[in-house]
């Protein structure tokens, strides 16, 4: 099957950080600052939104791999960007660069893996777990 999927689809998401993206809120660390697992959270949803549109209905992609560094800590009030591009196809998996930025410095950076999936046969494997 054809996804019209090709490298270099790029896509940007912005948040302003909140008391909710931060580490003290998900629990991941003491200081209220821009949480890794929210930071990665909009690394990955920018990656979604490179590529999701342009699947045919009834598919998407889901997260399978994340290499990422977070560079440099974002405080509430601030806003943050991460920004993706595709950078490889093989098949069903995909590949991105993804990075992301405050509004003073590059504040995370690595690579995302995708895999295309049809939603439905995804659910019902999924919700086979629930019955064995």
């Amino acid at each position: 099957m054809d996804f019209n999927l090709s490298t270099g689809m790029k896509a940007k998401v912005e948040i302003n950080v909140e008391l909710k993206d931060t580490a003290v809120s998900f629990g991941s660390g003491g200081v209220k600052v821009l949480a890794t697992p929210m930071m990665i959270g909009i690394m990955e949803n920018a990656a979604l939104k490179a590529v999701d549109f342009n699947l045919p209905e009834g598919y998407a992609t889901v997260g399978t791999h994340l290499e990422v560094k977070h560079l440099a800590a974002t405080p509430i009030g601030m806003k943050a960007y991460a920004e993706a591009e595709l950078i490889k196809i093989e098949g069903k998996k995909l590949l991105f660069n993804v990075t992301a930025y405050d509004e003073k410095e590059k504040i995370g950076e690595g690579t995302h893996a995708r895999y295309i999936i049809s939603v439905d046969k995804f659910i019902e494997k999924t919700n086979e777990k629930l019955h064995k």
